[in-house]
Order: C-alpha cells, then structure tokens, then sequence
C-alpha cells in the first residue's frame, strides 16, 4: 500500500506541475484588483458539486488576505441568491469541462442583472463553452482523475485549489498586504496569534 499511496502522490504533484502557467492568471489578477480593490466590488465564486467547494475555499481565503469574496451556489442563485451580486463584482466560476449547466445559467443571468460584469473562469477543457465567453481563463491542464474509476473529481480539484492559492499570493503581493491587515481580519486562533506577533515585530524592527 505505501508503493501505491507514492504513486497517487506523485500523480498529484505531477498534475500540479503541469498547470499551465500563461496570461490567464495575470489577467485575472487585474481584473480582481480593477473590480474590487480599486472600484469597491467582490468575488462572487461558483461552482457545483466539488468544484463549488473548491469555490467557497477559494472565496473565504480571498476575504481572509483582503479581497473581499463570497460564495455563492448557482442553483441557490436561480431562487434569490442571485441578488447578491452587485454592479462592481467578479464573477469567479469553476467547472471542469467548462459547460455546466448551472453554471452557464448563472453566468446568463448574472449578464442580465449586471451585462458588464467580467467572468473569469477556471477549467480544465479550453473548449468547453465558459472559456469562449469569458473576460479571462485559466487552465487546470485537464489531468487524469486519480480515482479507481477515473470519474470522481479528486485530481482536478487539487489543481483547481492550487490555482485558487496563486490567485490568492499574486493578490496579496500586488495590494501589498501586511501581516497587521491579516490580524485585523483573523483575531482568533493561533493565527490571529501569530499575525498579531509578527505585525508587533515588524513595527518594532
């Protein structure tokens, strides 16, 4: 068992190494910092099944290092949830074939309330229909599942994750956020803790 648990971990980490790494990411940074840090909007991430939890990790994270973010369900968004969105937000969707049907129903009516709200979108088939719309795309590299079967998202969702952790250090690096604006969002825990040290230890230096 320890063999094959080595190769599961190796194919993991090799389907990290092969995302990717081209405009698309850059180009949703701007688009994120244009919206939110510089015109007063948020992320509005998305997605169904694992990839939508891939979203509401990637939407919380953003909100704890300064961008702020919300999750929100697209199913849920067709009975009210919907209004949440506002003019200045960026709509952030994950699917891995880029054609989910609840998805591509957000993304239609998102266009409806807000026509000028820009999509970015993360996926791992550059020729399903989300990338054809959308303002900027970012590849997953459409990795084999890990899965016995091949099916259950475990593979693409680790990529899509990764891809969520660049976007969330690119943002931090380009509004230049600080340990102290960590401790203003995070006061509990042992990472409140240990921002509020360092930001004390920076001041002090």
């Amino acid at each position: 068992m320890k063999e094959e648990i080595r190769i599961l971990l190796d194919k993991e980490a090799t389907a990290i190494r092969n995302i990717p790494v081209d405009g698309g990411f850059e180009k949703a940074v701007n688009i994120i910092y244009e919206h939110v840090h510089k015109n007063g909007g948020r992320v509005i991430a998305s997605g169904m099944g694992k990839a939508g939890q891939v979203a509401d990790n990637i939407a919380t994270t953003l909100s704890s290092t300064g961008t702020p973010a919300a999750f929100l369900h697209p199913a849920e968004a067709q009975h009210g949830d919907l209004g949440m969105i506002r003019e200045n937000d960026v709509l952030l969707v994950l699917s891995n074939y880029g054609k989910t049907r609840e998805i591509l129903e957000l993304v239609e009516l998102t266009h409806h309330l807000y026509s000028d709200i820009p999509l970015v979108v993360i996926t791992g088939n550059p020729d399903g229909e989300l990338p054809r719309i959308c303002d900027a795309v970012i590849f997953t590299g459409n990795p084999e599942e890990v899965c016995a079967l091949g099916l259950t998202p475990t593979t693409s969702t680790t990529t899509m994750t990764v891809i969520g952790d660049i976007l969330v250090v690119l943002l931090m690096k380009k509004i230049k956020f600080t340990a102290a604006d960590y401790a203003r969002r995070h006061h509990g825990g042992y990472l409140g803790h240990k921002s509020r040290l360092k930001a004390n230890n920076h001041e002090n230096s």
